[in-house]
């Protein structure tokens, strides 16, 4: 609600409230004692919705005339919250004048493997290279019946207990630490840690091709055992910890409010699907071909065993995510004063209006602007200071609601 952000920049710049909702079923604010999948049927996209709506309606804000406002409402959102800003400007016409959608995945995706073409392009060229190998490899051999070369790989990364082979290859952490960099982001980040155990040998750094497969393996190998392995588990057996089969494990039983995780993954098995998996053939990839959809969809049965089974499939197999973008607009929003915010270097940007391939064109009623930034990056005013293109992306901005602003009477 500070100007540290771009939401308090922009209330600051036209003298305006800031004011920061907490979604359903997240944090403490729940309707009922557990986040049961029967509890959670009233966790929906037009449920939170119309949250909003009734909040804006209704709301007594604690200020003269705080309950009869005369004024123009913005709504600004990054990542799920800022396509929930599209969703609402859609699905609510007039209710806000204006919105703010930042890295905003709008459309969702049943296979989403294009949430890892934004790493591969820009991580330095040496780790993809390296990175590419070690994933051919690995996809090969689990492919295949060699049962002493599979064993052989899973022992290297310290996984040798682990039964199946997507919990081995399903595990995507060094990737996924690629959505925490931000322009701000120096030396001794995890995904930097990550490249530099692979392409720093005694000292000397790989040239762009990388070392190669050989030492790459074991490279990743040795780090994946010395950081991952136990930050994950812990002291837990690793057959264990991993083993996304057992759906007696805590991690999915566990019904406790307050779980960001058992929250999100009900709106992905319910309504967004998203699955991060690998790549059409033909594309070169960062996680294994043997990572498809269907390995996220059998664990919505685990997470929600109460409503899922045989005769009920989570809705994430049953077209959930084009049902979506057809009630929401997805890419086919169309909006008057929506203005969006992407970055070169997201992994949900192949969700958003910027989509590679997409050619949407940026209009004065809803502008598109793409800056070099990360995930959100605009949202925080000291990342457009240390990136030019983001501090544009914001200055652009302000320019363009202090003119929708000036145009707004009231009624």
């Amino acid at each position: 609600v500070t100007n540290v952000t771009f939401n308090g920049l922009l209330s600051q710049a036209q003298n305006g409230t800031t004011i920061v909702l907490e979604h359903r079923f997240f944090g403490l604010s729940n309707p009922l004692p557990s986040l049961t999948g029967e509890n959670l049927r009233y966790l929906t996209l037009q449920q939170s919705i119309d949250d909003i709506e009734y909040f804006v309606k209704n709301v007594n804000l604690p200020m003269p005339g705080g309950d009869h406002l005369d004024a123009p409402w913005i709504m600004v959102g990054g990542s799920y919250s800022g396509a929930l800003t599209s969703y609402t400007m859609d699905n609510k016409p007039g209710l806000f004048y204006a919105g703010y959608a930042s890295s905003a995945p709008v459309q969702a995706m049943y296979d989403y493997w294009g949430y890892f073409e934004p790493i591969r392009e820009n991580m330095p060229a040496n780790c993809s290279a390296d990175v590419e190998a070690v994933i051919e490899h690995i996809t090969e051999v689990f492919e295949g019946d060699n049962t002493t070369a599979i064993q052989e790989i899973k022992d290297t990364f310290g996984v040798g207990s682990v039964q199946h082979l997507d919990d081995v290859a399903g595990v995507r952490s060094n990737l996924w630490d690629w959505q925490n960099m931000q322009p701000t982001t120096g030396p001794g980040a995890a995904f930097y840690n990550f490249c530099d155990a692979l392409e720093v040998k005694n000292g000397t750094v790989a040239s762009a091709g990388g070392w190669g497969l050989d030492y790459a393996l074991a490279a990743w190998g040795a780090y994946w055992r010395s950081s991952y392995l136990e930050t994950m588990c812990g002291g837990e057996d690793v057959g264990e910890c991993l083993d996304s089969y057992d759906s007696t494990a805590t991690y999915f039983t566990n019904t406790t409010i307050d779980n960001p995780y058992r929250s999100w993954n009900w709106i992905l098995c319910n309504e967004l699907s998203f699955s991060q998996s690998s790549p059409p053939p033909g594309i070169p990839a960062l996680v294994s071909r043997i990572v498809q959809p269907e390995y996220d969809i059998r664990q919505c049965y685990y997470w929600y065993s109460d409503v899922f089974n045989a005769q009920n499939a989570p809705p994430m197999a049953n077209g959930a995510a084009a049902l979506s973008d057809q009630r929401y607009g997805g890419w086919n929003v169309s909006v008057d004063h929506l203005f969006f915010a992407n970055g070169k270097r997201d992994p949900w940007r192949e969700g958003t209006v910027s989509a590679d391939g997409l050619n949407i064109p940026s209009t004065a009623s809803q502008p598109i602007l793409v800056s070099d930034g990360f995930h959100a990056s605009d949202l925080i005013v000291d990342f457009g200071e240390a990136d030019p293109s983001v501090g544009a992306v914001q200055q652009r901005a302000l320019e363009v609601f202090a003119t929708w602003l000036s145009e707004w009477k009231s009624i």
